[in-house]
């Protein structure tokens, strides 16, 4: 695997995975989901730890706009990537704030199929426990 405190500049990024990790921090920064639904085929497929698939390019910017809607900021570091045969591995850690304004840190895995020089596939599975309100549940005994 190949170790990157964070994802490349546009001219270093030379694998489909580290194009597809500067435009998620782009998009982090700036609030833009184009660059990063750019990247996906129009009969792409996205998932998370939901239930729900979201497909194309169009799912792609529902997908993304809605990652962005969680939160006041965020930024992704990549701490490992991987691509071969035609697919991505990214290990990543996030940090930022909710909406609200409370802190958060959580880690996890993305992965990307891909078809030529697009994304037809993308699945990522995190630590959700780091978005549950963590406050001590009253007990009573009757």
């Amino acid at each position: 695997m190949t170790q990157a405190d964070s994802a490349p500049t546009p001219n270093e990024a030379s694998t489909l995975t580290e194009q597809f990790m500067q435009a998620l921090q782009t998009t982090e920064q700036t609030g833009d989901v184009e660059p990063l639904v750019a990247l996906f085929a129009e009969d792409s497929s996205l998932n998370n730890l939901t239930t729900q698939t979201w497909t194309g390019q169009d799912g792609a910017r529902e997908f993304w706009t809605a990652y962005l809607s969680n939160f006041e900021q965020i930024r992704s570091e990549f701490t490992h990537h991987l691509e071969a045969s035609g697919t991505g591995l990214m290990e990543w850690e996030a940090t930022g704030q909710l909406k609200g304004g409370s802190d958060l840190a959580y880690r996890g895995v993305s992965i990307i199929e891909i078809s030529g020089t697009q994304v037809s596939a993308f699945r990522t599975y995190y630590d959700s426990a780091a978005f549950v309100n963590t406050g001590v549940a009253e007990v009573r005994s009757e």
